[in-house]
């Protein structure tokens, strides 16, 4: 069963249409058993980073998270659920994040007539080899849509790489967590794929 974390953060219902095309049995919940018992954990979500983390907290879910982790168990952040892994956003000053991976959300820079937020399809390059885009050929489009991006402090996590104004990076992996900036359950083949993989993990 994959649970999808429910913390009031938006696009759960996309994902589960997605994994309910790929067969797959999910679960939305904020319970901590039923998460903890979880074969793989998505963290989905659209919204604020503060506000995201505030819900989290609220929920409890915060420990529930770094313990499905700990735990080895395959975790994917989407979207915003990518962010919140990270240490700090410039759109919540003051406001810690999850920081299970080391690195910052920053705001997409507003320069060359680009429009922010960036919504649309964009090309992926893939600089470190990642398990979540095995047998995806090189420079596929996927769907964004953010306003923030992240900057890893490990170069060595990060499997897929976007320009927008600015080098984003999105898509990271380290050990059992992975994580995308883009929306795969909005990516169309290329998305089912890469949800593919991440229900193939072992």
């Amino acid at each position: 069963m994959i649970a999808l974390i429910d913390y009031d953060a938006g696009n759960i219902r996309s994902v589960e249409k997605a994994l309910a095309a790929l067969g797959e049995e999910t679960e939305v919940t904020r319970d901590a058993e039923r998460i903890l018992a979880a074969d793989r954990v998505i963290l989905p979500g659209v919204g604020s980073f503060g506000d995201a983390m505030g819900k989290l907290h609220s929920f409890q879910l915060v420990d529930v998270i770094k313990e499905t982790i700990r735990r080895k168990t395959p975790f994917l952040g989407i979207c915003l659920g990518l962010q919140l892994l990270f240490e700090r956003s410039e759109e919540s000053p003051g406001m810690e994040g999850l920081g299970i991976l080391k690195g910052e959300i920053l705001r997409i820079p507003e320069k060359d007539g680009l429009k922010i937020p960036h919504i649309g399809w964009n090309s992926l390059t893939f600089p470190n080899p990642g398990r979540l885009f095995e047998g995806i050929e090189e420079n596929p489009y996927v769907y964004f849509v953010h306003s923030y991006y992240l900057k890893a402090a490990e170069p060595s996590i990060v499997t897929a790489e976007t320009e927008y104004g600015t080098l984003i990076h999105a898509s990271v992996e380290k050990d059992n967590v992975f994580a995308c900036q883009f929306h795969p359950e909005k990516s169309s083949s290329v998305g089912l794929s890469i949800l593919k993989n991440f229900i193939s993990l072992t």
